[in-house]
């Protein structure tokens, strides 16, 4: 089985709203909500976890009732200090009723414009591997400031790429992962996969998709609205 663990605890301060940006309504719905429905409708996505503070989880509730079409909804989970500890709650509460040799897909609530490929292709990489993370190339020359005000070296782009959201690993192994860097290192991790490459698992990297849009800045949550409206 594959576990869908919706990150929605962020309170989206970049953006400058009123309300954390998941939760901004674009075409009348919130934006969780597309990802809901694209995770509920996906067959290789057997349940829902979804990890949200507890004033929003009645916003959910009601989203879930209209998009949530194969009720695939397990529970809530409640956010961590960082992002990292909210997925570690996350993983707790998944294990209560799923396999540690399943697989979580681990997804942003902001990254409404994720596709059934991006999906079906995480779990096709799943074979022979305990991890799979979407990325992308760098296409501009990169280099390295120590100061940040002068170059320091050029970076080989080649070896370089950006990593995306879904991520997708093997649960037992990727919650020991991350319990061993309890209680002080998992508050320094930056990105999903940084606890699994420090573990030693295997770590597959996939095609990642341009389209899959995080909505950060107000630009971004725009570009969306453009988008949603076609």
């Amino acid at each position: 089985m594959t576990v869908a663990l919706i990150l929605s605890g962020g309170s989206g301060v970049r953006l400058g709203a009123d309300i954390p940006k998941q939760y901004i309504e674009v075409n009348d719905r919130p934006i969780i909500s597309y990802c809901i429905e694209l995770l509920s409708r996906h067959g290789e996505i057997g349940a829902i976890q979804i990890v949200a503070a507890q004033e929003w989880q009645t916003l959910i509730r009601s989203c879930l009732e209209k998009y949530d079409v194969n009720s695939k909804f397990r529970g809530f989970s409640l956010p961590g200090e960082n992002r990292q500890l909210s997925i570690y709650h996350g993983l707790a509460d998944i294990r209560e009723y799923a396999e540690d040799s399943d697989v979580v897909l681990i997804h942003d609530a902001a990254r409404p414009l994720l596709s059934e490929q991006m999906i079906t292709d995480c779990a096709a990489a799943m074979e022979g591997h305990d991890g799979v993370m979407p990325v992308l190339p760098m296409k501009d020359t990169v280099y390295r400031s120590v100061d940040g005000k002068t170059v320091s070296e050029l970076l080989e782009r080649t070896e370089i790429y950006a990593g995306q959201a879904p991520e997708a690993f093997r649960i037992g192994l990727y919650y020991e992962a991350n319990r061993r860097l309890c209680p002080d290192q998992i508050r320094q991790i930056n990105g999903s996969t940084e606890p699994a490459i420090m573990a030693g698992m295997n770590i597959a990297m996939i095609p990642g998709d341009e389209g899959n849009l995080k909505i950060t800045t107000p630009g971004d949550l725009e570009r969306f609205r453009r988008l949603a409206a076609k």
